[in-house]
């Protein structure tokens, strides 16, 4: 009997030995996937809690643990507001991470060794006027009671989605109905994910009504300039046909999720990945090629600070996006491919700049050719995307299986964010939200129902 005590107690002290030395190596060396989910927490709450205004523990519960991995509920996150920096990781100790704020580029995960290096960089404040509440929206803030034949769509939670935050519904250059869940408002600025894209799109095209870059060249980089990649052009990587080999899943330790959440040079990074297609030959959709193209036309200007203006002086103040934060790596590059923060109103004046051919006002903002080419589907991805970082038919389906227009032009996000374009009509439908495509939302139903209702 007392062999057996011995040996039980042996090897309940060989267990507690290996779990300590299991514990202690994860904690020494932690595991990629973790370190992502710990980066991509930080990032999260960063820029809720800054750009936002979201209290933080609300955002790690509501955005980061309710709808992600079961082990995303073991972070624990530290905000200092004064350093504008968060902290996040697991059980306190495993995969620590930290996201840092700058003014007018958001919050990016960073090491803590790029902190100093990082915070010196920032964006100048918008220099547009405040916005005027008695003007009416788009010039000002002022919106009319909505079109009571959107009262019944708008409360209806099947049309509208689950987790939605907002919808925004415009029709003739006015806003016609609006929602918002409870704590959020017009004034919430909120994440786009991908609709960022056809925005990093836009800039290329005031860049090339600028005379400041071609958008046939090739020869984009100088690491491109000993191998075929050298062969790319910028139209390749607006129409994601550059033949660049990049994971998009998500979940897993992939391109993207290694892009976005540890490299520290996200354009850097997607440079060096080799091609596995020649340019033009086939259609990948991938957020490394958008980042390219940030990184792409940054180059174009001699001072950084200048490319760090340039989405505000551009655009974002022109067409009034006062609240939009176009959110930039640790070097500085703008993730153009993923993190726009703006209001719902703000993403609805983009929608409608794309609706009046790059008009705004008496201003010509975009010209005609380049609203054409966001407009115009790809021969390669059977139709489905532009050749300016857009979508011609909404998520999944077919945008006919819902008798939508052939004209209808897509902005999605992958967590449910979306805006439909419809210019013969003047229709343009904001829709975001927290809603993964594993729900199986379709916002081609809302889009038709606000059709049917506005006839």
């Amino acid at each position: 009997m007392q062999i057996l005590v011995k040996w039980g107690v042996r090897l309940v002290v060989a267990l507690v030995a290996i779990v300590v030395v299991g514990i202690g190596f994860v904690v020494a060396f932690p595991p990629e996937l973790l370190r992502v989910g710990t980066g991509y927490a930080a990032k999260i709450i960063c820029s809720n809690v800054f750009i936002a205004g979201r209290d933080a523990d609300e955002v790690l519960r509501d955005d980061v643990q309710a709808p992600g991995h079961p082990l995303l509920r073991l972070i624990r996150a530290e905000v200092d507001l004064e350093q504008g920096i968060v902290r996040t990781s697991m059980l306190d100790m495993i995969a620590p991470s930290v996201a840092l704020h700058r003014q007018g580029l958001g919050c990016t995960p960073v090491s803590d060794a790029q902190i100093a290096n990082a915070k010196g960089l920032t964006a100048p404040p918008a220099e547009a006027a405040p916005a005027d509440l008695s003007l009416p929206w788009p010039e000002g803030e002022a919106v009319q009671s909505g079109d009571p034949r959107l009262q019944s769509i708008l409360a209806d939670a099947a049309l509208i989605g689950p987790a939605a935050r907002a919808v925004v519904v415009v029709k003739d250059g006015r806003i016609v109905g609006e929602t918002y869940a409870p704590g959020f408002n017009e004034n919430t600025p909120l994440l786009g994910w991908s609709m960022t894209k056809t925005v990093t799109a836009a800039l290329v095209g005031l860049m090339a009504g600028e005379g400041r870059l071609d958008v046939e060249a090739a020869q984009l980089f100088p690491e491109w300039s000993g191998d075929a990649r050298r062969d790319i052009k910028l139209t390749d990587l607006l129409a994601m046909e550059s033949g660049i080999s990049f994971n998009e899943s998500y979940g897993d330790v992939t391109d993207v999720t290694r892009m976005l959440y540890l490299e520290g040079d996200m354009g850097a990074y997607v440079a060096s990945l080799p091609t596995e297609a020649a340019p033009g030959t086939r259609f990948k959709y991938s957020s490394g090629e958008t980042v390219l193209i940030s990184r792409y036309w940054m180059s174009r200007f001699s001072e950084r600070s200048e490319a760090l203006a340039y989405p505000r002086r551009a655009l974002f103040d022109p067409i009034g996006m006062r609240s939009a934060v176009l959110e930039a790596d640790p070097t500085g590059t703008f993730v153009g491919s993923s993190y726009l923060y703006a209001t719902a109103r703000d993403w609805a004046r983009f929608g409608l700049l794309l609706a009046d051919n790059g008009k705004w006002g008496e201003q010509q903002v975009l010209a005609p050719s380049f609203i054409e080419r966001v407009n115009r589907p790809t021969t390669v991805s059977g139709g489905d995307y532009t050749q300016g970082q857009a979508w011609q038919n909404g998520p999944v389906d077919k945008d006919e299986n819902y008798a939508l227009p052939a004209e209808t032009l897509w902005m999605l996000g992958h967590d449910g964010q979306s805006i439909a374009v419809i210019p013969s009509e003047g229709l343009v439908v904001v829709r975001l939200g927290l809603t993964p495509r594993s729900v199986g939302y379709r916002p081609q139903k809302l889009v038709q129902a606000v059709r049917e209702a506005l006839k």
